[in-house]
């Protein structure tokens, strides 16, 4: 079959590569309008309970997707003229940004922030800022009463900073802009609070601190805009090694030009199906060209060998075809079918980066396996090249030569032994990897970064912040005038007030409380829930924000959960409080749901991919056992070609748990790319084995000459891949660089595996479990 096709491939090679071009040139017009794509809707996981509570709420509800901004004095306090009336400008420009629901803004300068306050004359309720009060027209009576009506009111570490150092602008955002009802530009907002509110109000006497999501993917799309100089640099890097692999600037130019052609094929595809690229999803195209680099050395290596040994440039090709076309494609399905099983995550935005990684991995095929050969089989190769490439084979050959004691019958069974204490170690060290961010501030970027320098400065002036876990709490009707109800939920927010790590619980029963002390003169022994429902209503109406305590007919009455951090043990901990309390406590009537805040929605994510990775790392297992077994038809092989694979999944796992890397939506993929790649070293070893089994070698024997023509472009790949993506490791952005770090450890554990377990797990296997049929003995078999 292989031959058959060799022949039919070759024979129309002109019109297949013109063909090619026609159809790269065509994908190349498309990708040149592909663009960045990002959305907060992208990031809810599709059918999760707690997204169905988030959805079924959405309009009633806030703080899922809000952006925060808080003007600082460099020098002394808030209280003076300038300040407000510098204040009351910011808080206008932000009301009229894209996307801003515009209700929802909240500072001292707007009219949903009021106080109230009980007195000898009965209650005294008013705006912080009176209406009668203008920036031009703030005295300093005017602002002695403004502090006055904040402190009274509640807001120190809400809206104004405890040192009274800074305040506060909050607003929450629409996925669609609703003056255009275009779906929101992100990029453009980013932008814009850049330009219109930092760079417009921060000078010498303030300082603008920014968080939200919108700020958030601004900041990861402008260090996105980097990546191009770490791919220009392991480009370089990548394209130097393959040429002191080949010793041929023509064969570097056709590996590098074939793994760069389906990058341009995934762009144009990419666009012409609707889809964006990601920013989070901005380095698959590197991790595609990666693995046509992969393939790409090994076609090389192939067509160097052949023509050391006096072949021209054609019939190298068609060996090189014909001998790696059953391996690579066992590679490339197990590679795809490893970023396809991402879609098992039903988040948008993962779904995205499978379609545009498995889109990539497929077109592999051709330009790697069939488009690489074509191309060098037109090319010209003189005696002086030959004279390089026997004497840098000849060196490599004497390298890997020595590499065969690991073939080696009395070697082999204690180096699996100790490569299986070492598994058993990653295994237990493994078990302690966490799925989500593991420090404070946004894991994407940096501590250092202007957002996570922001976002701990903030988080340190306020119990208010982005990270609010919403519990939805639904009652029967006028609930908040019903005692048992109320008190019911006191204890569930009194539960929630002592778990660690959460700085603020907002809740109508809370409320009630300061309520009901306050129409008794502020004496704190009456700070607590009547029992008398006149008093409870009395109570629960004047309580200060209400509408977003509890909805017109108190059937929905939700708590706020405000967490220091947006770790992945803060939230895990946060919504296990919850989940306790739900558990251990039931009322008749009374149904707690999780959950809403923008810390729901990454809850829910944690733990789609908490529950996804096990069935997705099966499912590539299952695809592996499937290809080896019906390709060798060898139970052995099996065994042999995964288990090593198992070990390098734990050594990476190990290896995230010592740098402390959590398992999140940037580097799952990199976890499925190892498995890929991994693989991809394991069916080049092998594939060689039968055949020299067939020809009467022992399995040593095979293994030794299988090393001998495969081992070092193996060696060399991860080397070369290990390299490039290791320069990730100064990004700006801290995910590239875990990535990076990751990618480069899982390169080199994934070909020290393959180079050494492997061959000692098949010849352990062989000597206790040894074939059937006759083997001839040990003899020097040919390498080609």
């Amino acid at each position: 079959m292989i031959k058959l096709l060799e022949n039919v491939v070759f024979g129309l090679r002109f019109f297949i590569l013109a063909g090619l071009l026609v159809f790269t040139v065509i994908s190349g017009f498309y990708a040149t309008q592909l663009r960045m794509d990002a959305g907060f809707d992208k990031q809810l996981p599709i059918g999760h309970e707690y997204i169905q509570t988030f959805q079924e709420y959405r309009d009633q509800l806030f703080g899922s997707n809000r952006i925060i901004v808080v003007m600082e004095a460099n020098e002394g306090t808030i209280w003076t003229k300038e300040f407000f009336k510098v204040y009351k400008d910011l808080t206008d420009d932000i009301f009229f940004l894209p996307g801003v629901s515009r209700h929802t803004v909240t500072s001292l300068w707007t009219p949903n922030t009021r106080y109230i306050e009980i007195t000898e004359d009965g209650i005294s309720a008013d705006d912080v800022i009176s209406g009668k009060v203008t920036a031009e027209t703030m005295t300093p009576q005017a602002l002695a009463n403004v502090q006055n009506n904040v402190i009274r009111g509640g807001f120190v570490g809400r809206l104004v900073a405890d040192d009274f150092h800074s305040a506060m602008v909050v607003a929450e955002l629409q996925d669609y802009d609703p003056s255009t009802q275009a779906r929101l530009d992100y990029f453009d907002l980013a932008a814009k609070l850049e330009s219109q509110i930092r760079q417009k109000y921060e000078d010498e006497n303030h300082t603008i601190r920014i968080i939200g999501f919108a700020k958030l993917i601004g900041d990861i799309a402008d260090g996105a805009q980097t990546v191009v100089v770490f791919f220009f640099v392991a480009f370089v890097l990548t394209a130097l090694a393959v040429y002191l692999y080949s010793r041929s600037i023509l064969l570097t130019a056709a590996t590098l030009f074939a793994s760069l052609t389906s990058v341009v094929w995934q762009f144009g595809l990419l666009n012409l199906l609707g889809y964006g690229l990601d920013p989070l999803a901005v380095l698959v195209p590197f991790l595609v060209f990666a693995i046509g680099v992969s393939h790409g050395v090994q076609q090389i290596n192939v067509v160097t060998a052949e023509i050391s040994g006096g072949a021209n440039a054609e019939q190298a090709a068609r060996t090189a075809f014909s001998r790696l076309f059953i391996p690579g494609s066992m590679a490339l399905i197990t590679t795809l079918v490893g970023f396809a099983t991402l879609y098992l995550i039903p988040v948008p935005m993962i779904r995205e980066l499978a379609i545009t990684a498995s889109i990539g991995v497929i077109l592999k095929v051709a330009t790697n396996l069939v488009m690489l050969p074509l191309i060098v089989s037109y090319l010209k190769f003189d005696d002086r090249f030959v004279a390089r490439v026997k004497h840098s084979r000849a060196v490599r050959l004497k390298v890997m030569s020595s590499l065969g004691f690991v073939a080696n019958r009395k070697v082999a069974p204690f180096l699996l032994a100790g490569a299986t204490v070492l598994f058993v170690i990653a295994v237990y060290q493994g078990m302690n990897r966490h799925v989500g961010a593991l420090h404070a501030g946004a894991p994407e970027l940096r501590p250092d970064a202007r957002y996570n320098v922001d976002s701990t400065e903030i988080a340190n002036s306020y119990a208010l912040g982005l990270n609010v876990l919403i519990a939805v709490v639904e009652t029967p009707p006028d609930a908040c005038v019903q005692y048992p109800y109320v008190e019911f939920l006191n204890r569930f927010s009194w539960h929630m007030q002592n778990v660690p790590d959460i700085t603020l619980v907002v809740s109508l029963p809370f409320a009630i409380k300061g309520s009901s002390a306050g129409w008794n003169e502020g004496n704190l022994k009456w700070k607590d829930i009547p029992r008398n429902r006149p008093a409870l209503a009395q109570a629960s109406n004047t309580v200060p924000g209400a509408s977003a305590l509890y909805n017109q007919t108190c059937t929905i009455l939700p708590h706020y959960f405000y967490l220091r951090d947006a770790k992945a043990t803060t939230i895990k901990a946060a919504v296990a409080a919850i989940e306790d309390f739900r558990d251990n406590n039931q009322m008749e009537g009374v149904t707690i749901r999780l959950a809403s805040g923008n810390m729901g929605v990454q809850a829910a994510v944690n733990q789609e991919i908490t529950e996804t990775e096990l069935p997705m790392i099966m499912w590539v297992y299952a695809v592996i056992i499937a290809l080896v077994a019906l390709t060798y038809r060898d139970w052995r092989a099996v065994i042999a070609c995964c288990l090593p694979l198992t070990f390098g999944t734990f050594f990476g796992y190990w290896f995230m748990e010592v740098l402390q890397i959590g398992l999140t939506v940037a580097t799952l993929p990199v976890m499925v790319l190892a498995v890929g790649i991994g693989v991809d070293y394991a069916y080049y070893i092998y594939n060689r084995v039968p055949y020299y089994l067939g020809e009467g070698l022992n399995i040593s024997d095979a293994f030794r000459q299988s090393l001998l023509e495969a081992g070092m472009a193996t060696f060399f790949t991860a080397l070369t891949l290990a390299v490039g993506v290791s320069t990730w490791a100064f990004s700006d952005l801290k995910f590239q660089a875990d990535m990076g770090l990751l990618l480069s450890f899982m390169f080199m554990v994934n070909m020290i595996m393959a180079l050494t377990v492997l061959p000692a797990l098949a010849v352990t296997l062989e000597m206790f479990f040894p074939r059937s049929r006759p083997v001839a003995k040990m003899k020097n078999a040919p390498v080609h």
